[in-house]
């Protein structure tokens, strides 16, 4: 009875991250109707081979994390976020007809990095300022509300990315025209419809600073720093989704036409199990559903390394979304949980860093595995090391746990 009254005493989720996650929707439906069927169109068009498309989604992510840090440092010098919210947005929309446009080589890489370079300047100031606007109390489940419904957006963007291959024989160039018309609803629903919190547009209430300060990196404290080498091993053995479309093209023949199906199973758990995950989170603990996160992603790389068949394949690729789910949801809130609230965009930054030199060393290591020993044996080593950062969070676990008394009361 009292849990149910607590429950309800629960401030409800702000209506303007209602919106930037509506915002994520559009810009994810679009990312996805390219990024599904891109892999494909650069080995079976293009002919490109497994090391050199690992190496090229390594290096556009690469480059994406890095303008996350930039921009996030630079948001919370400015104190806004907004701005640079659409100015990303806007950089993802203009690749969309570049490479439809072209359709080489060269303007496939040249879009990639662009929408790439979007993504990393929208993504820090847009999860600040879910934490500017998120009640602490239901921290986790803002988030989780935000990836979710984000998510839902890259399962739309493969079931259109499905049914345009389907209907129109695989015309892979009038997909990539078509992406840029939610890219656009994206960004038309940043400038008109979410606005900055008052504590962002009274900047008389804060001491001007310097956008980078070295006494930063000591405030952002012990707690998070220690988060940050779990994160760092932990992406490590993230394979991008480029490796799992391979998989099931090249060793269990499934046609370009069903590729983006691949997306819809992975993205169907990865927007299903975000939200609850989150709420969970603000019960249960961080660090607890962290641990759930990982054994998802060892049980994924299980059933991705022994398939024998494409069932099992898509069993694998969503437990691989449900640890995504969980443990994107997670770090976030964690991240908010332990640094000043003036850092957050640092601190945001800061993950999305070492998030990059993470997942460039896992695309590229995965996409030579993948081409001189097999995709099996990527997944194989995915999982070790999957295993290496359930060890480190377990022995850490106790120093980046939140306690209540490091919340806020009202949490």
């Amino acid at each position: 009875m009292d849990n149910n009254k607590n429950e309800s005493q629960l401030p409800s989720i702000p209506k303007a991250i209602w919106g930037i996650g509506l915002a994520v929707f559009f810009v994810n439906l679009s990312s996805v109707m390219v990024r599904s069927i891109s892999a494909i169109y650069m080995k079976t068009i293009l002919g490109a081979g497994l090391g050199l498309i690992g190496t090229i989604e390594g290096i556009v992510e690469m480059l994406s994390f890095l303008m996350k840090m930039m921009s996030g440092v630079f948001s919370d010098y400015l104190r806004r976020r907004k701005f640079i919210i659409v100015l990303g947005y806007t950089f993802m929309f203009l690749s969309r007809p570049l490479i439809a446009a072209f359709g080489n080589m060269q303007a496939v890489l040249a879009a990639r990095i662009l929408d790439r370079l979007g993504n990393g300047i929208q993504a820090s100031p847009r999860d600040a300022l879910v934490g500017d606007l998120a009640p602490p109390s239901i921290r986790g489940a803002c988030y989780g509300l935000r990836i979710s419904v984000g998510t839902a957006g890259s399962f739309a963007g493969a079931l259109f990315a499905l049914g345009l291959m389907y209907l129109h024989n695989e015309n892979f160039l009038m997909v990539f025209w078509l992406a840029a018309i939610p890219a656009l609803i994206s960004v038309l629903i940043m400038v008109f419809f979410i606005k900055e919190p008052e504590q962002n547009l009274k900047p008389a209430d804060r001491k001007p600073r310097h956008p980078i300060h070295l006494e930063d990196i000591p405030r952002l404290g012990r707690a998070y720093w220690l988060l940050m080498i779990v994160v760092g091993v932990f992406m490590v053995a993230q394979l991008g989704e480029p490796i799992m479309v391979l998989h099931a093209h090249e060793n269990f023949q499934l046609s370009a036409t069903y590729i983006p199906l691949i997306l819809i199973v992975y993205n169907s758990t990865y927007c299903s199990v975000s939200y609850p995950a989150g709420k969970m989170s603000d019960k249960l603990g961080r660090v607890t559903m962290l641990v759930i996160g990982f054994c998802c992603l060892l049980a994924g790389d299980l059933f991705l390394s022994a398939a024998s068949n494409l069932w099992m394949v898509f069993v694998g690729i969503a437990l691989c979304g449900a640890q995504m789910a969980i443990t994107q949801s997670i770090f976030m809130s964690l991240i908010v949980d332990t640094v000043p609230e003036d850092l957050r965009g640092t601190g945001f930054g800061i993950f999305y860093l070492i998030c990059a030199v993470s997942v460039f060393v896992s695309n590229t290591g995965a996409g030579f595995i993948a081409e001189h020993m097999g995709e099996r044996y990527a997944f194989i080593a995915s999982f070790i090391i999957a295993t290496l950062a359930l060890a480190i969070l377990l022995l850490i676990s106790k120093r980046i746990s939140p306690t209540k008394d490091k919340l806020p009361a009202s949490a």
